[in-house]
């Protein structure tokens, strides 16, 4: 018999069990005419984690939470060959947006946050991924996942994603693209994710790219940095074709590696780098009151 999408409700899952313990809140269970998977995830707040799962469900969510002490929104609809799911995440009595902002802002203690919220996806199926994170933390293992796109935007939450497991994503990505307010982004190993663009756009906070695992496709950088700071980690010079293009401004603060040289259209290259590259890193990044570093790693 074929499988539904459909969300499994929470309430006779919490019988008997005491506060804080870790249980299942949601299930959004596969369907054998999806081909793929678009997932929207918003969290309010709280510590989140999303992980590879060898289970069928498309979506299996677990958290500390109690009946009451958060509120959802859940949507489901399948178009054509594609299953569309969105799940956002509310806290019902917490600190105000503002406030939490302000701890962000003028305070030199983070604020704690005691939610969970453990996300499983499938490796059975393609996911198109757009997450946003208001608060707290988040943290992201694509490790032998099959994700086409993938869109992070951050309030004031602070978000790492990588591939903890050095397991490469499954296909070939086509858009990674991160968007920083006042929180952070760490993309750690994020050659692994096999994407041919990537989009990095930073407000007040900070976003770190780490391209120390050479790449075996080529990409195209694109960032965009306001008051806030891009760090980019590099692989050695003899790993991969290098190309930056930066266009700043008398505010900015940009460092580039001693052994780049700068071309006649102001585009820096390092040695290894030649037209037509295969597997080439091509930066084409603006700032205005920021800072841009590249550091290179030493092997």
């Amino acid at each position: 018999m074929q499988r539904v999408l459909g969300l499994t409700g929470v309430c006779l899952l919490f019988s008997g069990l005491a506060l804080g313990q870790i249980k299942k809140q949601f299930t959004v269970e596969d369907n054998t005419t999806c081909e793929s998977i678009k997932l929207q995830i918003k969290a309010n707040s709280g510590n989140c984690f999303i992980k590879p799962s060898h289970n069928p469900e498309v979506l299996n969510v677990f958290s500390n939470q109690q009946p009451g002490a958060y509120s959802h929104h859940f949507r489901k609809e399948v178009k054509g060959k594609v299953c569309e799911v969105f799940l956002a995440l509310e806290d019902i009595a917490d600190k105000g947006f503002s406030q939490s902002i302000s701890y962000k802002v003028f305070s030199s203690e983070k604020p704690t946050y005691d939610k969970l919220w453990k996300m499983y996806l499938t490796d059975n199926k393609p996911y198109d991924l757009e997450l946003f994170y208001g608060l707290g933390m988040a943290n992201i293992d694509l490790s032998g996942l099959s994700v086409k796109n993938l869109k992070i935007n951050t309030a004031s939450a602070d978000v790492t994603i990588g591939y903890y497991n050095q397991i490469e994503n499954l296909i070939q990505m086509d858009t990674l693209a991160l968007k920083v307010d006042l929180g952070s982004v760490s993309a750690k190993n994020i050659s692994l994710a096999k994407s041919k663009y990537i989009l990095a756009d930073v407000g007040f906070g900070n976003i770190m790219l780490d391209f120390s695992t050479t790449p075996s496709t080529a990409n195209t950088i694109k960032g965009s940095v306001g008051a806030g700071n891009l760090v980019i980690i590099l692989p050695t010079n003899s790993q991969a074709p290098v190309s930056i293009k930066i266009k700043e401004s008398w505010l900015c603060s940009v460092k580039m590696p001693k052994a780049f040289t700068k071309m006649s259209d102001g585009t820096y290259t390092n040695e290894a780098y030649q037209k037509d590259s295969k597997n080439a890193l091509n930066f084409d990044l603006d700032v205005s009151m920021g800072n841009i570093v590249f550091k290179q790693i030493s092997q």
